[in-house]
């Protein structure tokens, strides 16, 4: 990657993404250690799945929405400090009520990250230096599921589970520094967003 010509924003948000879709993932492969690790019954761990997949889902078009309303640096920032949060309570998670809570708070951050993330970009760049950006986003969506299985499956053997969310939070919090410091604020955007939440090649 060229990166005087793609500059800091295309680094920050691609690791982003990755963390999401590396972290949607992990729980594949770390679900029966977590059920035996917090005692959960059948019904408690498909929550640990679910909770994260109906808040993602429903904040989403309303987290697009804000990025227009309050600026995409404000709203990326606030997602990434909600993800690294709730990442950080979930590896330190005791009983099945808070995981299943603070996964329901990782799916209002992932859904604030997945399309912010993407409307960067297309603020930041134009033309071909846009077109190559969004091909390497799009990219990242495959690699980030595919590297996600094996870095969940690595972590849970070697370590535990609870390693794979809380890898979360230094890389959160670098993310958070260099978009404080290096990502200029965008104008805000009261009309109708042009840039469609159906255009974030993310699947859950």
């Amino acid at each position: 990657m060229n990166k005087q010509k793609f500059g800091i924003v295309l680094p920050v948000t691609l690791l982003a993404y990755f963390l999401i879709l590396m972290d949607n993932s992990i729980i594949f492969t770390s679900s029966v250690e977590i059920g035996q690790s917090l005692h959960l019954s059948a019904i408690a761990l498909s929550w640990v799945s679910s909770a994260y997949t109906l808040t993602f889902g429903g904040f989403l078009l309303l987290s697009g929405r804000l990025s227009d309303l309050l600026g995409r640096k404000r709203i990326f920032l606030i997602g990434l400090s909600i993800f690294g949060l709730s990442s950080l309570v979930i590896g330190l998670a005791q009983s099945s009520t808070m995981m299943i809570a603070m996964r329901a708070l990782q799916g209002i951050g992932s859904s604030i990250i997945a399309p912010t993330t993407l409307a960067l970009i297309m603020d930041a760049y134009k033309n071909e230096t846009r077109q190559k950006a969004i091909s390497y986003y799009g990219a990242t969506a495959g690699i980030g599921s595919s590297v996600g299985l094996l870095i969940g499956g690595g972590l849970t053997s070697l370590i535990s589970w609870r390693a794979g969310f809380l890898i979360n939070v230094p890389f959160t919090l670098v993310l958070i520094i260099l978009t404080a410091k290096y990502i200029a604020p965008s104008p805000t955007k009261p009309e109708k967003s042009t840039i469609g939440v159906a255009s974030t090649p993310f699947s859950l």
